[in-house]
This record gives structure tokens, sequence and C-alpha cells, in this order.
């Protein structure tokens, strides 16, 4: 199976590098200098997207969130020189599931490209049950969906399987590496910290359910059920 990029880079420069290296790694791989350019090429045919942040109109971050909004669960990385603490948190928010630096390593690129197309492919858990159901927050397991009150929420893949993985194994601690190992599939880029910023966001979205993903200072994160 041939894996297909996207690259939306503004620089010429920065995207001929790209292309030749990837395409080096046998990966079909398209390029587009905006993100306006970007929307009339992707396609359902696309397995990643490698998306510069800072672009003349519309900003990769801004692009991230189109597509999260519009249910597209493609994975993204993020290329960009802002390597703010605040960056990061932004560049996750906004629906990103890896974030590299510039100026960066051809060899880290691939590396990062190689892991998130790994366990988009590849499933990290053994399948417990098809639905996990807690009052009105049901995980669907075979569709890969989550509701509230019968109402679908958007989770990217790191999302869901962070959910189901604290929802499998209620009350059972897991520490930040334990959760790297199983939903990013022990990458060793995955600091401890973005661990910190999806159970962030995840929490954000569960709404009135968020509460039921609690920390144990120290040691990691569980799911539980108030008062059970």
């Amino acid at each position: 199976m041939q894996y297909k990029i996207l690259i939306v880079e503004d620089d010429p420069h920065i995207s001929e590098i790209l292309e030749i290296n990837l395409s080096n790694e046998n990966l079909e791989v398209i390029c587009a200098p905006s993100a306006e350019e970007a929307f009339t090429i992707l396609n359902n045919s696309f397995h990643l997207i490698l998306l510069d942040v800072m672009m003349g109109g519309m900003s990769g971050f801004k692009m991230a969130e189109k597509l999260r909004k519009e249910n597209n669960p493609i994975p993204i990385i993020f290329l960009t020189a802002k390597n703010t603490e605040n960056d990061l948190l932004t560049g996750f928010s906004s629906g990103g599931d890896d974030y590299i630096s510039k100026p960066f390593s051809i060899k880290e690129v691939i590396a990062r490209v190689r892991a998130i197309l790994k366990r988009n492919t590849t499933s990290s858990h053994q399948k417990i049950e098809d639905r996990l159901v807690f009052e009105n927050l049901i995980i669907d397991n075979e569709s890969k969906e989550v509701f509230i009150d019968e109402k679908e929420i958007t989770l990217t893949k790191t999302e869901f399987e962070i959910l189901t993985l604290l929802a499998q194994n209620l009350d059972k601690v897991y520490s930040r590496k334990e959760i790297i190992e199983k939903a990013w599939d022990g990458t060793i880029y995955i600091t401890e910290r973005t661990v910190d910023v999806h159970i962030t966001r995840l929490r954000k979205k569960l709404g009135k359910y968020a509460s039921m993903i609690t920390s144990r200072s120290g040691y990691g994160y569980r799911f539980n059920i108030p008062n059970s």
C-alpha cells in the first residue's frame, strides 16, 4: 500500500525538500502552496497532511480547525517556526496530531510521518466490546464514534484512543508514559506534556462528562464513574 501525503507549505524551497525526501520513502506526495488551494485538492485518498502554520491567507491552524469542524479525521502534522508551549497548545487544540518545529531534521520528519501512518492503520488496542455506555455517553468501538445525549462529538484518532483506553479499564491509573505507548505506539518524539494537552482538549469536548477523566498527582490519569 502506498500512502498519500498532502504538503501544505508556502515556501517552495521547504516544500521541494519535503517532497523529494518523502517521495524517496515510497510515499506519494502532492504539494499545495496555500490552505485555500489545499482544499481544492484534498479528498479521501490522502492519509496525512503536513501543514505549515504561518501562511498568507488562511493559516494552518485555521485550516485544521475547519477540517475538524467538517468532521474530517485525517491526521495533521504542523510545521512551524513557532515553538512555545502556547503554540503547542494552540496546535493540538486546533486538531493537530503532531507538531514539528522549524528548522527540522528530515530524518525526524520521516520518523514522525511513519509513526503517524503506522498508528492510523494498525490498532493499538484489543477490541473488548463494541460499545461502552456511561449514562448518555456512548463510545462506539465499531464505528469509532462518541455520542453525548445522542449527539456525535468530534474526536481525533488520538483523542478517541486515549478515551477508549481509559474507559475500557475503569479506575486503572495510566501513567503518561503508558498512554504514549498505547495511543502513540511508543513514538519517541511525544512528550508527557503532549499527553496533558490532549487530556485537556478531550475533557473540554466531553463537557458534562469531563470529570470522568481524573488525574492522580504524580501517577497519571484514569476514567472513573463518580459515586460508583
